[in-house]
């Protein structure tokens, strides 16, 4: 369901279905792309196409499953902070880094999946924030590098 399905929906409702369709959207990034494209660097960082989608997953088990469930990322095997997230291991690939993009989100829904938008979660190590917040934030980033990724897969497919 589609953010454009739940227009006169709950809150909630139509936070899911923006973060899910932005979800959706940067995995598509990487549709039809040969590994080396996914890992082609076309700006001064480090940033890549797959790199942006190991970020997200990064960022997403930051805030739902330390922030929200309270697991520290050390823990969670994470790295520590965002710039290592991007960094891509000779293991990587776009079946890969894709398969733990989706396992992230499964394990976001259910992390949250019985908590009001009010709940006060205090697993950030900046504290206490709702859960409110940590959706628009989630958003906020997904947004971010979807645009990202967009301009990257524009200049991959013209080469």
């Amino acid at each position: 369901m589609g953010s454009f399905d739940v227009p006169l929906e709950d809150e909630r409702t139509q936070l899911d279905a923006f973060i899910e369709e932005y979800r959706d959207a940067i995995e598509a990034t990487l549709v039809r792309l040969t590994e080396e494209q996914a890992r082609r660097r076309l700006v001064s960082s480090a940033t890549t196409l797959l790199g942006l989608l190991k970020h997200v997953t990064w960022m997403q088990r930051v805030w739902f499953e330390e922030c929200v469930g309270g697991t520290s990322r050390r823990e969670l095997g994470l790295v520590q902070g965002p710039d290592e997230s991007f960094r891509l291991s000779a293991d990587d690939t776009v079946g890969s880094v894709t398969a733990a993009h989706r396992e992230a989100c499964a394990t976001a829904r259910t992390v949250v999946a019985d908590l009001p938008l009010d709940t006060v979660v205090t697993g950030h190590w900046a504290g206490p924030r709702t859960l409110h917040w940590v959706y628009l934030q989630v958003l906020r980033e997904l947004a971010h590098h979807c645009g990202h990724a967009d301009i990257l897969r524009e200049q991959v497919l013209a080469d």
